[in-house]
């Protein structure tokens, strides 16, 4: 990533930040794949957020590597917006996935701990997001 300094934040720490969610989203997705997805309905509600975060966060790092946000506050309030969903949304898929995690105790052991990798891995996600919705509205109230 290109360190360059914008509105007093790196975007080199942006671009790390975001860099994370990836990698963290991706385990989520990769974990909860490597299973049986069962039940499907709460495990496919977790796969949709996870596939869904991955995409967009990275065209989102594209869009916002490539220039294309121009440094307008519109965009800052998109990017607020944006992760502000992906919080809510990882938080819901994660406290599905933490209750089928439990349910799932006294089956086969092996996938138990990879629903329990998931799990800490979720929550993990969530932090991220939420501290980049954060930095996203302090960085929009700076317009």
């Amino acid at each position: 990533f290109i360190h360059i300094e914008y509105q007093n934040t790196s975007l080199l720490l942006v671009g790390f930040h975001v860099f994370r969610e990836l990698v963290f989203g991706g385990l989520v997705w990769i974990l909860v794949a490597s299973t049986h997805v069962d039940p499907p309905n709460p495990l496919g509600w977790v796969m949709f957020v996870s596939v869904f975060c991955f995409v967009m966060t990275f065209l989102w790092m594209i869009i916002f590597a490539a220039g294309g946000h121009k440094n307008s506050s519109g965009w800052a309030a998109a990017d607020f917006a944006y992760h502000g969903l992906a919080a809510f949304f990882y938080l819901s898929a994660g406290v599905d996935l933490a209750f089928i995690t439990i349910g799932k105790k006294g089956q086969e052991f092996r996938i138990y701990q990879i629903d329990i990798a998931a799990v800490v891995f979720a929550f993990l996600a969530i932090l991220l997001y939420f501290i980049h919705t954060i930095l996203s509205a302090i960085r929009w109230k700076s317009f």
